[in-house]
C-alpha cells in the first residue's frame, strides 16, 4: 500500500505529495516534463513552504519524437529554474541519475525536481562524477593546457558534447567539457570552485541543452552561445527531431568553430 494510483491528475498528485511531506515522509511521484504545467502550483507551494517533495519529470525534450509538439517540452526547464527555492537536476546518464537521487534524499528543505530523458543514453566513464556532481557542475573531460573553448552540456546532450570534443581535437581545437546537471547546486559553491570549472580566462563557451536557451547567458557570457530551442518541436522519430534541431556532434563542432574564429 505504499503506492498511490493518482491517474491523470498531476495537480492533485503534487498537492497530496506536499501533504505527505508535511507528515515527515519523503514522497516522490512523476509524470512527463511537459505536464509540469499542470502540477506547477503544487511545485510552487512546495518551494514557498520548504517542503522536501521530490518531483520526477521524464520525457524531457524533443527526443520524445512521434508524440509531437504537444508532448515535447521546450520552455519547461527555464520556467522551473525560475521558481525560487527549488533544486532542478538534469542528469546525463545512469551514474549521474544515481547521484541525483542521492542529492534529492539529502535535501531536506525545499523541493527537488529531477529531469530525466526518455531515450537511451550511453553511460559516462568518469571518476569525476562522484565528487563533482553534488557541486552542480564539474569538468567531465579536459584537454592539455588552456582550452580554446568550454562546452557545457546537461542531460541527454552531454554525450554529444563529448563526441564534439573528440572531433574538435582532430581539427586542432582543444575543448573542455563541463557537465552541469544543476544550476542551483552550482550557485551554492564558492567563486573559487566556479572559476576552476568555468575558467574566467576562457570566454569562448558553448552550452548545449534541448530546451529554451533562456538563462544560459550567465554561464556563456557575451562571447559565447547556446544551442537550444526557440520554437515548438516536431512529430518524427526522436533521433530525427534531435538532428533537425541541431543536437548533433557535427553541429556542435561547426558552432564551436564559428565562435573560435
Amino acid at each position: 500500500g505504499r503506492y498511490i494510483r493518482y491517474g491523470v491528475r498531476e495537480h492533485a498528485m503534487g498537492a497530496i505529495m506536499n501533504g505527505i511531506a508535511v507528515s515527515g515522509l519523503r514522497p516522490y511521484a512523476g509524470t512527463f516534463l511537459v505536464f509540469a504545467d499542470y502540477v506547477r502550483p503544487a511545485v510552487r507551494v512546495a518551494a514557498l513552504s520548504n517542503y522536501p517533495t521530490i518531483f520526477v519529470f521524464t520525457h524531457d525534450s524533443i527526443g520524445v519524437g512521434e508524440d509531437g509538439p504537444t508532448h515535447q517540452p521546450v520552455e519547461h526547464l527555464a520556467s522551473l529554474r525560475s521558481i525560487p527555492g527549488i533544486t532542478v537536476i538534469r542528469p546525463a546518464d545512469a551514474s549521474e541519475t544515481a547521484e541525483a537521487w542521492r542529492q534529492a534524499i539529502r535535501t531536506t528543505t525545499g523541493p527537488v525536481v529531477l529531469i530525466l530523458s526518455r531515450q537511451k543514453l550511453p553511460v559516462l566513464k568518469s571518476n569525476a562524477i562522484k565528487d563533482g556532481f553534488a557541486k552542480g557542475a564539474y569538468v567531465l573531460a579536459d584537454c592539455d593546457g588552456k582550452p580554446d573553448i568550454i562546452l557545457i552540456g546537461t542531460g541527454s546532450e552531454v554525450h554529444i558534447t563529448l563526441e564534439a570534443k573528440a572531433r574538435l581535437l582532430e581539427k586542432g581545437v582543444a575543448a573542455r567539457v563541463v557537465s552541469m546537471p544543476s544550476w542551483e547546486l552550482f550557485e551554492k559553491t564558492s567563486q573559487k570552485y566556479k572559476d576552476r570549472v568555468l575558467l574566467p580566462a576562457v570566454q569562448t563557451r558553448l552550452a548545449v541543452e534541448a530546451g529554451s536557451p533562456m538563462g544560459w547567458c550567465q554561464y556563456v557570457g557575451t562571447s559565447g552561445d547556446v544551442i537550444g530551442i526557440n520554437s515548438f518541436g516536431a512529430s518524427a522519430p526522436g533521433g530525427i527531431v534531435m538532428k533537425k534541431y541541431g543536437f548533433t556532434a557535427e553541429h556542435v563542432v561547426n558552432k564551436a568553430l564559428e565562435l573560435i574564429t
